[in-house]
């Protein structure tokens, strides 16, 4: 992240995005275990089974974004400048994979604990994140790539 006299080729993203759903995790844990408990219907080895899968879904989606990022030679940190726009692998079926990936991997560790507040706060995470991030990457994007980017962004949706 900059500061504000830095120049700076990069969206104007001033909070981390990752912490989001960690300060999610983190407050569904204490509001389930000190205020207020709120059980999911599905417990046990299904809800066990059920969070997994979405962790490793979840899991899989971050790694072929990184995995792209790397291979492109880019940085993944949205405040760092965007050579290029990537569309491929993931990023044909998402414009922001990791980010719904942090979802998921939230909702399958509120799943697999039987703790309603993290899948409450899935919506929560997402809506946050797209005020402190991804409207500005958009605006970023569009500026700097201009119809390049607003084709994609035409053709592949913000989450799924």
């Amino acid at each position: 992240m900059t500061t504000e006299d830095e120049p700076t080729d990069g969206a104007a993203v001033r909070f981390p995005p990752p912490f989001v759903p960690l300060i999610a995790l983190v407050l569904g844990g204490l509001l389930q275990h000190l205020a207020w408990p709120l059980p999911l219907p599905v417990e046990g080895a299904l809800g066990l089974g059920m969070g997994a899968v979405l962790c490793v879904a979840a899991l899989a989606m971050m790694a072929a974004a990184f995995g792209l990022f790397r291979r492109t030679g880019q940085d993944p940190k949205p405040w760092e400048s965007t050579p290029e726009i990537l569309s491929t692998g993931i990023y044909r079926f998402s414009r922001n994979p990791m980010y719904v990936a942090m979802g998921l991997l939230l909702a399958g560790i509120g799943l697999a604990l039987g703790n309603g507040w993290m899948l409450l706060f899935v919506p929560v995470v997402w809506a946050v994140i797209y005020r402190i991030a991804i409207r500005h990457e958009e605006a970023y994007l569009e500026q700097k790539f201009g119809s390049i980017y607003l084709d994609y962004k035409a053709s592949v949706r913000r989450w799924l």
